[in-house]
């Protein structure tokens, strides 16, 4: 399956203080001038980090979303306690862990799925 970017929106970012980065925040702001590039866009959040920064983060993004019109999928959702053993990286950062990339892989399903039904395909 090939996600098309200039269709769908997959946000993957760590979380910090139960909020999205500012760099992220500042993207997202440009971005959403005339002509909003973010406008009827589906959307995906993947956040990996602690166990509660993610939840709230994602919350925040998701309202940033609403003033952008961004159209997050609602499920599944994924939330990834990345310091919870067993391991989920290598020590390169890539990803091993197959329950971990099945429930990836979900996600992204999802998100085609729904880019295709706001296409009207």
């Amino acid at each position: 399956m090939k996600l098309c970017i200039c269709c769908c929106r997959p946000f993957l970012n760590h979380f910090l203080l139960f909020a999205i980065p500012a760099p992220l925040k500042n993207a997202i702001d440009w971005a959403s001038r005339a002509p909003n590039v973010w406008a009827g866009k589906a959307a995906a959040i993947v956040s990996v980090g602690g166990s509660s920064g993610g939840v709230l983060g994602q919350h925040h993004l998701r309202q940033i979303g609403v003033y952008c019109d961004l159209h997050f999928i609602n499920t599944p959702q994924f939330f990834l306690n990345a310091f919870q053993p067993p391991k989920k990286f290598d020590s390169e950062g890539n990803l091993f862990d197959p329950e971990v990339k099945e429930r990836l892989k979900k996600v992204l399903q999802a998100l085609h799925g729904f880019t295709l039904q706001l296409q009207g395909r």
